[in-house]
């Protein structure tokens, strides 16, 4: 794995639908109904190279979902030539993709190197191994949980916290948002990461990461 995966897709032509999220890449095409959306889904499944990708495609009312991988280290150069291939069988059947749509709620479960335990999580979750420090939902219907190595040198022994990676241009109307409901920020590294916390200080991180990252 290594990062010439995800800075090749944010760096390509023609992806513009795309949002490269802490799961990879991903899109939303707005639908008008959820027929519409079935006509979609068949469209791209019929998209060559698609199938046995593990890519998962989720239907909704309003929406037609497409994630190209679960793991943004597992983003290759195929990927970029199956994206376009999905915006413009979008685009021919009149569906606009809508970047502002595109998020991925991900559950943070840190620890100290030597107590991190992957296994006991994917059991207990029913989840897949998708690397080797995180568990994916198999249907795609839930978080992600990513298993954290904490600083050994610090005291703090064991966390939970919750991300939410997001597109670049939609990060800082969301923390602004949350700010408004009473979130307080206690790291603020724009414009790519805010972790904000609540009254009871549980936190949640906000990223505009891969997807706002430098690509040179």
């Amino acid at each position: 794995m290594s990062e010439d995966g995800w800075k090749a897709f944010l760096s390509a032509d023609a992806v513009e639908d795309w949002v490269v999220l802490h799961g990879g890449a991903a899109a939303v095409f707005r639908v008008s109904s959820m027929d519409a959306g079935a006509g979609l889904v068949a469209a791209i499944a019929a998209v060559p190279g698609l199938a046995g990708s593990g890519a998962l495609v989720t239907l909704s009312d309003g929406a037609v979902s497409v994630r190209l991988t679960r793991d943004v280290w597992l983003l290759e150069a195929q990927h970029i030539d199956l994206a376009r291939a999905v915006s413009g069988v979008a685009a021919e059947l009149g569906f606009a993709g809508d970047r502002s749509a595109v998020q991925e709620v991900q559950l943070a479960i840190a620890a100290r190197p030597e107590e991190l335990d992957v296994a006991l999580w994917r059991t207990v979750l029913g989840y897949d191994a998708e690397s080797d420090d995180n568990g994916a939902d198999p249907l795609g219907h839930s978080s992600v949980v990513w298993m954290q190595g904490l600083d050994p040198e610090k005291p703090l022994r064991h966390a939970m916290h919750i991300d939410v990676s997001l597109a670049r241009e939609e990060a800082l109307a969301r923390v602004e948002a949350a700010v408004a409901a009473g979130a307080t920020v206690v790291v603020d590294e724009s414009p790519h990461t805010w972790i904000l916390a609540d009254r009871a200080g549980n936190k949640v991180c906000i990223c505009a990461w891969p997807d706002g990252a430098p690509t040179d």
